[in-house]
């Protein structure tokens, strides 16, 4: 095939798979990289080695990959090949299935050394995902089995590396030049960023749920933000007119960008929450860990009347017996004020008033029916608090013990196990390093957990909502529950 002057013309696309120790560019290591050169509809080179992640591989990842210690015992290290790879893709255009994991890996092997590297990247599920719209799938092996391309030793580098381009050949045969030429082309276009961050940081980021840093001078924490899609909300902060100076001295201080990647939106949301809690970055002023917590308990007094009392010792267990939690004994107050207005009720019996003989102010005012004297009667006095109080009752944990709420996203192919139990997000599994079976054994990391306002109101929201029916939950066997503590 001849190709017309056009991208596909003018470079060399390197064709490029690599196989890791795990999934977090940070903390993993690459064990084998696979290059195939490919330009004007020749292929005109090749690349492959194994590496030694000076880490050890797991069993999973020996299993799925077939690459195991003793293969990679002897091989190069990173650090002796860098130069090598550097020369073989100088120029060229990156061209990876998800690439911005085998990008991301690249830059963290170079970053290691104290190396920059930068390249121009195309995704090849993004150019499946542009040339067939109308497909639900895009991961390798739904592209072999929907375009029938040619068997390959699937998870080794070469082998991926096969199934990718023979799956960008057909693309030119089946849409033909023109259309993958304008497909790539859009793809490679690069959103503007500032000036003062990597041209290329946006290409690297998923377009998938999970939580993003913005970073500045010093390696200070300016922000943390979560999204269904990450790349695209981070351009958003860079595009247009900033709404606030907030955004302006986020924008200008920025230097780097981290991510880390959820399954799904509630997963995010709950990552989110837990790293603005426990970071404290700089910019972020909602959602904010409160200093304490206060709630509200109704007991009897001598006379058999509902009193209110003010409590700071929650426990997460007896959540059905505790109405309200509020970030203050101030907003707690304020909270009761409304009741007693709304409802006539007593505001000595609620605390608002100190106790002693005679009525209560509201009493003078026409605003109380008599409890405070006596003169209403008891039963009534508290079906009526009750009433009155019946929406804050904090709902108890229904199932015996833990469960795991189950995140899947099909698009990235990943699955996340979160662990609930008493509201209370304990842990996060993923199927990068588990199976469902795990499930059975599960047991919470050692330290202790903090019960959270804002993630009891999400985990209420998700598991008894109306739109709980969208997670599929498994409840687990009993655990030894893990030291609960109270902001």
């Amino acid at each position: 095939m001849t190709f017309k002057q056009s991208v596909l013309s003018e470079h060399t696309f390197a064709f490029i798979d690599i196989e890791t120790t795990g999934g977090n560019a940070q903390r993993d290591r690459i064990t084998e990289i696979g290059i195939r050169f490919w330009r004007n509809g020749v292929v005109v080179g090749q690349w492959q080695t194994l590496l030694n992640p000076e880490t050890r591989i797991s069993g999973f990842i020996e299993r799925l990959t077939g690459i195991s210690n003793a293969m990679v015992s002897e091989a190069p290290r990173f650090s002796g090949l860098a130069d090598e790879l550097e020369q073989q893709l100088e120029g060229c255009i990156f061209v990876a299935h998800n690439a911005r994991f085998d990008y991301g890996f690249i830059k963290s092997e170079f970053r290691r050394l104290g190396r920059s590297f930068s390249a121009r990247v195309l995704c090849t599920v993004r150019l499946s995902r542009a040339l067939y719209p109308e497909a639900r799938r895009h991961n390798m092996d739904a592209l072999i089995a929907r375009h029938d391309l040619p068997a390959v030793e699937r998870h080794r580098a070469m082998g991926d590396v096969t199934a990718m381009l023979a799956f960008f050949q057909h693309t030119l045969a089946d849409r033909g030049e023109s259309a993958v030429a304008g497909a790539v082309n859009r793809l490679l276009q690069r959103p503007s960023t500032p000036s003062n961050i990597p041209p290329d940081m946006l290409t690297a980021l998923p377009a998938s749920p999970g939580v993003y840093r913005f970073y500045g001078d010093n390696d200070a924490l300016l922000y943390v933000g979560k999204s269904t899609n990450i790349r695209q909300r981070v351009a958003s902060h860079f595009s247009g007119d900033h709404q606030s100076s907030r955004g302006i001295r986020v924008s200008e201080s920025l230097r780097r960008v981290e991510y880390t990647e959820t399954a799904g939106e509630l997963g995010a949301l709950l990552l989110e929450l837990k790293q603005i809690k426990t970071l404290s970055p700089l910019y972020n002023r909602r959602s904010r860990a409160a200093k304490s917590l206060v709630s509200l308990s109704l007991q009897q007094n001598a006379e058999g009347y509902l009193t209110v009392d003010l409590v700071r010792e929650i426990l997460p267990e007896r959540l059905g017996d505790y109405f309200g939690l509020f970030r203050s004994q101030r907003d707690a107050l304020n909270a009761l004020r409304g009741i007693a207005g709304k409802n006539d009720l007593c505001g000595k019996l609620l605390g608002l008033e100190p106790a002693g003989p005679g009525p209560c102010f509201q009493r003078s005012l026409g605003r109380c029916k008599g409890a405070c004297e006596g003169a209403e009667d008891i039963t009534r006095y508290n079906l009526r608090m009750q009433i009155a109080f019946h929406s804050l009752r904090l709902k108890t944990w229904p199932w015996p013990g833990p469960v795991a709420l189950i995140e899947d996203n099909p698009e990235t192919e990943r699955s996340e196990w979160l662990i609930i139990w008493n509201w209370i997000h304990i842990d996060t599994l993923n199927d990068h390093q588990h199976t469902e079976a795990d499930l059975e054994q599960y047991q919470p990391r050692s330290g202790a957990v903090t019960f959270d306002l804002d993630s009891y109101k999400l985990l209420v929201k998700a598991l008894l909502g109306k739109d709980r029916n969208r997670h599929r939950i498994i409840e687990l066997p009993a655990i030894s529950q893990p030291a609960v503590l109270m902001p």
